[in-house]
């Protein structure tokens, strides 16, 4: 996975350095500033972010001289705006690469970024206009609900009755859910009891798996939507001592889930991968094109897959911090 997220970014790359920029574009011999907007490490997967942008950091700043990163983090939505402007007035960025907090109360904090004549990079969750952005690179989003989907109609043999638990109101969530329920209209016998918001939060997902366990005398799957979650979920389940449930599944592919999937586990059977390592990439591309004075495309996807027993291996990392 590694390898074919490099050689994405890598094509991605040189696609991108062969457009300039417009108005405000850093020439070549240009020193570059560049700002990384991301919230706090309050799960395992933004853990992982948090993680990925400091080593982006300490890489590329090493391997360019005329490069200054500057990461901030953020523990909820006003705090990450409050962060742009004060990137913009007192670090003097100019670029930026941000994993918003959320979609719609970031876009215009960031469409004013754009507007003071900063490169603006989002990562993963999306803006509600795109025109406050130059480029976006993301995992994908589609598959990662359109995998899950068919996964369980197929465990399931096309029927049964599944919970879901949702992210963090933001397109990427959104794209998400619609990818799963279009698979999941195609079998009419498998019934949705309900979806709840859960923040990517293991404490959330356990107080709305303990929910949905009250309401629901039989549930046949759990789409966590999220390994943090999933953890949550098991939590709730084994203190209910339900045996009705056959299959729980996450999503991002953290070391925890993976290696559950290598051991066999008889509820975490499968997971689809989704990198925190795309917060680097996106970093190391947006400086590099920068430095450049070039541009990026305008969207780059890195693939999601399916994770499974027989492919485990290839996407466990134990030394990892997610």
């Amino acid at each position: 996975m590694k390898k074919m997220i490099r050689t994405m970014c890598a094509g991605a790359l040189a696609l991108g350095v062969a457009a300039t920029f417009g108005a405000g574009a850093a020439r070549a011999d240009d020193k570059v500033t560049l700002g990384v907007a991301i919230p706090t490490a309050d799960h395992g997967f933004t853990g992982g972010i948090v993680w990925w942008a400091n080593q982006a950091k300490k890489d590329l700043e090493k391997a360019h001289p005329d490069l200054k990163v500057i990461v901030k983090t953020a523990a909820n939505a006003p705090d990450q705006a409050n962060q742009l402007q004060d990137l913009v007035t007192v670090n003097k960025i100019n670029a930026l690469v941000i994993f918003p907090y959320e979609s719609a109360s970031l876009t215009q904090p960031v469409a004013q970024v754009k507007k003071q004549g900063v490169y603006v990079t989002v990562v993963d969750r999306g803006l509600t206009d795109t025109s406050a952005q130059d480029a976006y690179v993301a995992g994908d989003n589609t598959a990662f609900g359109k995998i899950p989907a068919e996964y369980l109609a197929k465990q399931l043999g096309g029927k049964g009755n599944i919970v879901a638990l949702r992210g963090i109101p933001t397109t990427l969530d959104n794209e998400r859910w619609g990818a799963f329920t279009s698979v999941l209209k195609n079998y009419p016998d498998i019934k949705i009891l309900d979806a709840k918001y859960a923040n990517w939060n293991r404490d959330d997902a356990f107080r709305t798996m303990q929910d949905y366990l009250t309401r629901f005398n039989h549930i046949d799957a759990v789409w966590a939507a999220d390994d943090d979650m999933a953890v949550g979920v098991l939590k709730a389940i084994d203190q209910a001592k339900r045996n009705d449930i056959k299959i729980v599944f996450g999503g991002a592919g953290s070391k925890e889930m993976v290696k559950r999937v290598m051991d066999g586990d008889p509820l975490i059977k499968a997971d689809v991968s989704y990198s925190p390592k795309f917060i680097y990439d996106a970093i190391k591309l947006t400086a590099e094109a920068r430095l450049q004075g070039k541009s990026l495309p305008a969207t780059t996807i890195i693939p999601s897959v399916l994770i499974t027993k027989e492919n485990a291996k290839q996407f466990y990392f134990p030394d990892s911090p997610f």
